[in-house]
């Protein structure tokens, strides 16, 4: 009996000093490889088209509830640019003449002529609105435009989308240096002649938009 368990004992004994050894020596290290961390895929998908409307130059607003917005980081893919063969762009103002006391009020249209979708830029940084009388340039949207943004919207074929707010003039002459100055010069009235020329996502409007100061 006595033998027996001194025979036990030492079984014990070389039991934990094998499982001692195995901890401190580790001879499975530098023999597995280690496991292969997840890697991030390189491509971004692009996100859900929405219809939120986009924004336009000084707060315009591209409006149609059919256009489909997408993150303009993204392509259109699938959705080829659209082109001046592909979409009608028009200056609009809200009268033909104005008063002394009224302020010309300026929108932009454009309607996809074409017989397929196209994408184009509506936002901020792709719209500018320009008035003109003679040879003179009186204003321009870009001249004090502040945070551009782009905005990408896929058209469909045949629809026609006008901007929501239109973009008020205020009857001075604008530059890029006067743009907090609060004595800008007065454009002329007393039946006055103007031209407003449009442009969005770098198609300009076939015709330009004239009215009269009074």
């Amino acid at each position: 009996m006595y033998r027996r368990r001194r025979l036990v004992l030492l079984i014990g004994i070389l039991v934990v000093a094998a499982l001692v050894w195995l901890f401190i020596a580790q001879p499975w290290n530098g023999n597995a490889a280690p496991a292969p961390s997840p890697s991030r895929s390189a491509t971004t998908p692009a996100p859900t088209p929405s219809s939120t409307p986009s924004e336009g130059a000084d707060g315009a607003a591209a409006d149609g509830a059919n256009a489909d917005a997408v993150d303009p980081a993204a392509s259109a893919e699938g959705v080829p640019a659209c082109t001046n063969d592909d979409v009608a762009i028009e200056a609009l103002t809200d009268q033909s003449s104005y008063a002394t006391d009224q302020n010309p009020q300026l929108s932009i249209r454009l309607t996809n002529t074409s017989g397929a979708e196209c994408a184009i830029n509506v936002g901020t940084s792709g719209q500018s609105f320009t008035i003109t009388s003679g040879n003179d340039t009186w204003w321009r949207s870009t001249d004090c435009q502040s945070e551009p943004s782009d905005m990408i919207v896929t058209i469909a074929a045949g629809q026609t989308v006008t901007s929501a707010t239109p973009i008020t003039w205020d009857r001075t002459r604008s530059s890029v240096d006067s743009c907090q100055d609060a004595n800008r010069a007065k454009a002329p009235a007393g039946g006055a002649s103007y031209h407003l020329a449009v442009a969005i996502g770098g198609i300009p409007s076939t015709m330009t938009a004239q009215f009269l100061l009074s």
